[in-house]
């Protein structure tokens, strides 16, 4: 049957009275009830706009919409307002109204609360708490169509992250199907695996069930045909049909309804998808937390509408943290035009942002090859004009040319590893023109041009000039025989001399060590059986690389006793090596008589979670560092040898220092041993106190540290920015939370001094000391104080384990307190829990919202900070701090693993080509 037209009128057409509505109304006999008034008061109010006519046809139980059609096609002078709604004056329109709403009710069971006889519209009216949920109701219908908010929806996906049913995904799960089926049926307990939730099988369990209850049966299998109508249901692009799957998971009796504990149990199916614990022991409270926000007339259950508001008032409860996209200009203002003008100017911009990013490197790079060909150039040349090439050839030039290299670089190679000169360095001038954050890098560097001048240096000799000399004719050795005591050589005395036995004993040890300080071995990475397994490890890399003392010495040795050079200032190996020789063991001596000197107390060790430890240390006397930068512990107790680094995460005003030390090798695990023998386990953080307490002194007679330091880090230079984004991986937080304490206590002494704040004047002085884009850090001497000072910090900090927030939970709410400028933005990511969006986290979402709404505190991480699910997008945060901080620089300081920092190199050097904004990445390593 096809229902009348309804709905169909116009501002011209349809006049309500100012009284009308006043009292619930009625149509042929019948009571529409109290919302009545609500909606012709809502009708009063919109009808000036324009409305549409809608037809729907009922058939088999199911509704469809058979036509949409303005208003104004169907309008005429001699329109009535009964005839436009068709419902007749004899009450037949209202019963066959009545009817569709009851067959509608069948189909759709958020219209089983609705009443479907006037008997029940009479007791609504009569009933304020039912009369109340349903003008809620009303309002919430009209709010999502008015305010487009369903563009907003994108969460629910149960399938994969784009939500499509595509033949690639279903021909998979075909193929699972035909591996976990049993005669042509797919078991409830492998639904999961089978669509591709292998790590959530309780929830996809769940969704198996509630499918199955659509067909009015309980089944325990389900065949082919069956499994493909439930892959359409859940990969279904429409919002409503998912979230009528996500509440139907909830209502288990089919009632139309949710209790408090219906979705407490879906609480807990969540919070085990995403493996969180905590907030599964939690379920109850954020239970009746949901139930206090969606039903405040205290009915006792909520329906579909209440839960599709609470998805649409998702984003405003978020509102609470400070908004990063609030620029002070827009994006588009920020951009540079890179299509306008001509080939040559976006050449000349793509060349100098390239020189910009790289010319300290590259001029650093340039000496130190140009030094090399110059060296072996040199000593080419020289030995091809001497006599000994007439008998030896090109073998001896070249054999000469690589060893001129080679003690060059095995001189060069000690200085990026002084640390205490690099950090005396790091405060002068010379840090604007030495890239010093790469000093290992060009340690590396230097160590392989080493490996090409030994390979070099010994295949000459062993492989040519060795052999054409002990096979030469009497004639062209008598040339160079007075060099040789005027006796031919055998290939065995060549090699059993002093020479030949320094030189294989050098290439030997060099093998060895340059074995080792690979990634492979040195990461663990190689698997040896025992009791070769010891060769692999940070010990192994760090024991090795000390036979470099022995190779320095047979160097010297090897450079001394010379077949073709006899005058001592010829013999130029102690020339090049004894300078940097003696400044590395000066540096090795201060470094132990000063970790003598530093020793320190333990006040405190608390054991926190993802096998992690901190350790407050009394601070030595005159022990002075800038946040950012690191020290190295010694324990002599577990070895006397062996020093490891690890990020200071106290702030230089702090009057003890503290390290968050990760136990995942041998060290560090004898370390937390050794603190903890008497006891069970480590000592728990102390819940009422802030990080900022200095802990209560421990007299157990804890074993004795050696500190060394401290060392400087590319953080210890955040000051030199205008904007400060710091990015965390784990543990890789550590370096950044004394600078987020040192930012606090600078903004605090401000505040003191009655000084004006760095945000509220850092626009107005970046806008008239920066005309361009490319004002770098770098490249400004000894630029102003003032203008130079940081304004504002964002932390990204991303973690897979979400009890990692427990290490810094004391920062994080003491930041949230006392940044009340805004001058920081803190941000949790956690990876281990499914992206927002996708179904398993889409309830954890709400009650993340809802709960920060209420009680200001985020439930993963326990503070103040949101805890944002999966990865950030990268490209996105580095847009939105480009359009906030225009013609700024931004420093950006990274730490973790090495995977990420090429991504946010690429970022880093695209945004400042792109923008006016300055990107100046830098990274450490864990």
């Amino acid at each position: 049957m096809r229902t009348s037209s309804f709905g169909r009128c116009s501002s011209a057409e349809f006049e309500l009275p100012e009284s009308f509505g006043t009292s619930s109304p009625t149509v042929g006999g019948r009571a529409y009830g109290a919302m009545m008034p609500v909606f012709l008061n809502d009708l009063r109010s919109n009808h000036h706009k324009e409305l549409v006519e809608i037809t729907l046809e009922l058939e088999n139980d199911a509704v469809l919409l058979c036509n949409v059609t303005p208003a104004a096609a169907y309008s005429a002078p001699n329109a009535s307002p009964s005839s436009s709604r068709g419902g007749g004056d004899d009450g037949a329109g209202v019963a066959r109204s009545l009817s569709i709403t009851s067959r509608i009710r069948r189909k759709f069971p958020w219209l089983r609360s609705l009443s479907s006889a006037s008997v029940e519209s009479v007791a609504a009216a009569e009933d304020p708490v039912t009369t109340a949920r349903n003008a809620r109701k009303m309002r919430a219908k009209l709010e999502r169509t008015r305010s487009s908010a369903q563009r907003a929806l994108k969460g629910l996906r149960f399938i994969s992250k784009s939500g499509e049913a595509s033949e690639e995904l279903w021909g998979k799960v075909q193929e699972r199907f035909s591996l976990l089926a049993k005669d042509g049926m797919l078991a409830r307990e492998d639904f999961g695996e089978c669509i591709g939730m292998e790590d959530s099988k309780e929830f996809a369990v769940c969704i198996f069930d509630a499918l199955t209850r659509r067909k009015e049966r309980r089944v325990s299998s389900i065949n082919r045909e069956e499994l493909h109508e439930f892959w359409l249901q859940i990969s279904d692009q429409s919002f409503d049909a998912r979230l009528q799957i996500f509440f139907d998971m909830a209502d288990s009796n089919e009632d139309g309804r949710i209790t408090r504990e219906e979705v407490q149990e879906l609480i807990m199916l969540s919070a085990s998808a995403n493996k969180l614990s905590k907030l599964k022991e939690q379920a109850e409270g954020y239970a009746s937390l949901i139930m206090e926000e969606l039903d405040p007339e205290n009915l006792g259950y909520i329906e579909l509408w209440q839960l599709e508001m609470l998805l649409l008032e998702k984003d405003r409860y978020m509102n609470y943290s400070r908004q990063l996209s609030s620029a002070s200009v827009n994006w588009s203002q920020n951009m540079t035009d890179t299509r306008s003008g001509n080939d040559i100017q976006r050449l000349r911009r793509t060349l100098q942002c390239i020189a910009l990013e790289y010319w300290r490197r590259g001029w650093i790079l340039l000496l130190w090859w140009v030094t090399i060909a110059t060296l072996f150039g040199w000593k080419f040349f020289q030995y091809r004009n001497r006599s000994t090439f007439q008998v030896m050839s090109y073998c001896i030039p070249i054999a000469k040319g690589a060893a001129e290299t080679l003690k060059f670089n095995m001189a060069l190679i000690l200085l990026p590893v002084c640390r205490n000169t690099l950090t005396w360095l790091r405060s002068t001038g010379a840090r604007k023109f030495v890239p010093f954050d790469d000093n290992i890098n060009f340690h590396k560097m230097i160590a392989f041009a080493i490996a090409v001048a030994v390979a070099v240096h010994a295949g000459s000799h062993l492989g040519c000039d060795f052999p054409l000399l002990v096979n030469s004719s009497p004639e062209k050795f008598s040339v160079i025989s007075s060099d040789f005591n005027n006796k031919r050589p055998t290939y065995k005395s060549l090699l059993t001399g002093v020479e030949g036995v320094t030189g294989i004993s050098m290439v030997i040890l060099m093998a060895i060590s340059f074995t080792l300080a690979t990634h492979h071995f040195r990461r663990n990475a190689v698997r040896l059986p025992s009791p070769f397994n010891r060769l692999t490890g940070f010990n192994a890399f760090w024991y090795s690389h000390h036979l470099f003392a022995v190779v320095y010495v047979l160097l010297l040795v090897h450079g001394t006793f010379l077949y073709l050079t006899h005058r001592w200032y010829h013999k130029t190996t102690w020339m090049y090596i004894s300078v940097p020789l003696l400044l590395y063991i000066a540096e090795r001596t201060l470094r132990t008589r000063r970790s003598a000197h530093y020793t320190v107390k333990i006040l405190k060790v608390s054991g926190l979670p993802g096998n992690v430890f901190s350790l407050i240390m009394s601070k030595p006397n005159g022990f002075k560092y800038k946040s950012g930068q690191y020290i190295f512990l010694q324990c002599p107790k577990i070895s006397p040898f062996e020093w490891h680094p690890f990020s200071i995460t106290s702030a230089p005003g702090d009057e003890y220092l503290s390290v968050h030390i990760r136990t995942v090798g041998d060290w560090t695990q004898e370390l937390k041993l050794l603190l903890t023998k008497d006891d069970d386990k480590l000592p728990s953080v102390k819940r009422g106190a802030t990080f900022g307490e200095l802990m209560q002194l421990d007299q157990r007679g804890q074993p004795r540290l050696l500190v060394d330091g401290p060392y400087g880090a590319p953080a210890q230079d955040y000051q030199s920015f205008d904007v400060l984004l710091l990015i965390g991986l784990g543990i890789g937080a550590t370096p950044f939370i004394s600078i987020l304490r040192d930012l606090l206590s600078n903004t605090k002494t401000l505040d003191e001094l009655g000084e004006p704040s760095n945000t509220e004047t850092s626009q107005a002085t970046r806008s008239d000391e920066s005309s361009n884009s490319f004002t770098s850090s770098n490249l400004t001497p000894g630029g102003n104080k003032r203008s130079r000072r940081t304004t504002n910090a964002y932390f990204y900090w991303v973690t897979r384990e979400p009890g990692s927030f427990e290490w810094f939970k004391g920062v994080m709410d003491e930041v949230a307190e006392m940044d009340h400028k805004g001058q920081i933005e803190l941000h949790n990511y956690l990876t281990s829990v499914y992206e927002e969006g996708d179904a398993r986290s889409t309830l954890i979402t709400m009650i993340q919202a809802l709960n920060h709404a209420k009680h200001g505190v985020d439930i993963l991480s326990g503070t103040r900070v949101r805890t944002h699910f999966a990865r950030p997008n990268w490209k996105e945060v580095f847009n939105k701090i480009a359009s906030k901080h225009p013609f700024s620089t931004v420093g950006v300081f990274y730490c973790g693993m090495p995977v990420l920092a090429k991504e946010l190199k690429k970022l880093s050097v695209e945004l400042s080509h792109k923008t006016t904004t300055r990107f100046e990445f830098h990274k450490e390593y864990f």
